[in-house]
């Protein structure tokens, strides 16, 4: 689907408008975004056509969360409302697609499907011993494998027994030599959605390896990423993008967008930054002071070595809420298989080949 650059004519359904630079941008750095949107059911893959134009590809998902890339293999992995699902790239496939032949350059075809239940995952990362995620609704940080539904791996000091209640709100990761580092949630409560009382001033940032509070009183802490030995995190109810040091927990703000920040990827010196529309019948969200400035939905592009805003993407349709952004470096037209639709039983690979079969009878 294409798209116009803003102030010229806009598509529906998810229509958008973005700044003139931003197709420039993706090509230069040579590179696709990928956006998670559980409120819309889809992953979107944003592209530059060429150097003034984007096209956008929706794929329908069961909630999708938290997006994981793993650059040597290239694999993905989408949490899922109640699975976590593993996707392989390939190249042979997305050239020789029936439909469309030498459109893409890569296809993300499912490879391996975990049944994890409803655990509300947020963010998912690969690891030394394969995916790991944050589990929100036993506010724990778990392994994700073949013999389990989860496997616990970290749990913060302050939670006292084990249950399904969302006490924290625990939803950020970010790993380190293989292995979750740090982590954000939205209090330290330990009984059933403690969390929402003082959901904009009692987020914490916490050290996975040591069970030490870095910084607290946050507002509404997501996305903690380290970025050239940086530690970052977007604070979603002021709309920062704050650096901490991980010794002292002193907060830095870098900058400030006016809106609802939440997902964050980091490539080559640019910070891509999800932002939602909130919802105003929210009686979480309409505490926010930024709420009425938070109406749209999109990316925020930010140059980390200044600070400064340098473009957007803008839903006008569609999109509300956006979870999580990644990078898929290398890829300037990619494409992805659900396993909703049939047509991802079609596509085959084995180790040098590469195959279309014939659809089934009724598929």
């Amino acid at each position: 689907m294409n798209m116009e650059p803003a102030g010229l004519k806009e598509l529906s359904p998810f229509s958008c408008s973005y700044t003139p630079n931003v197709p420039e941008l993706l090509m230069k750095l040579n590179c696709s975004l990928a956006i998670s949107t559980y409120q819309a059911g889809k992953v979107i893959f944003l592209s530059p056509k060429n150097e003034e134009h984007l096209v956008q590809l929706p794929r329908t998902f069961n909630k999708p969360m938290g997006m994981a890339f793993h650059p040597e293999s290239g694999k993905l992995a989408l949490a899922c409302r109640d699975e976590v699902i593993v996707f392989a790239d390939s190249p042979e496939l997305a050239k020789s697609y029936p439909k469309k032949k030498d459109t893409y350059d890569t296809l993300y075809m499912p490879r391996a499907t975990y049944h994890v239940g409803a655990l509300d995952i947020h963010d998912l990362s690969w690891g030394e011993n394969g995916l790991y995620a944050v589990n929100t609704l036993f506010s724990c940080l778990i392994s994700i494998d073949d013999n389990h539904n989860f496997t616990p791996y970290w749990t913060p000091p302050f939670i006292t027994d084990f249950k399904s209640d969302d006490k924290c709100h625990l939803n950020g990761m970010v790993m380190l030599n293989g292995r979750p580092k740090y982590a954000t949630a939205f209090n330290q409560g330990n009984n059933f959605q403690s969390w929402r009382e003082g959901v904009t001033t009692d987020g914490v940032l916490m050290d996975v390896e040591t069970n030490r509070i870095i910084a607290a009183n946050l507002a509404m802490p997501h996305s903690p990423r380290l970025i050239e030995g940086g530690l970052y995190v977007l604070l979603s109810a002021s709309g920062e993008i704050i650096k901490v040091d991980p010794d002292s927990g002193a907060c830095k703000t870098v900058t400030r967008i006016d809106g609802f920040v939440r997902g964050m990827a980091y490539y080559k010196d640019f910070l891509f930054i999800g932002l939602s529309r909130l919802r105003q019948n929210s009686s979480t969200f309409a505490k926010l002071k930024i709420a009425e400035k938070s109406n749209y939905a999109g990316i925020a592009i930010v140059h980390l070595p200044t600070g400064s805003f340098v473009g957007e993407i803008k839903y006008h349709s569609s999109v509300d809420e956006i979870y999580d952004v990644q990078i898929l470096p290398d890829k300037i037209r990619p494409n992805i298989f659900n396993t909703i639709q049939p047509e991802y039983k079609t596509g085959l690979s084995i180790p040098g080949s590469t195959f279309w079969s014939a659809p089934e009878a009724g598929s």
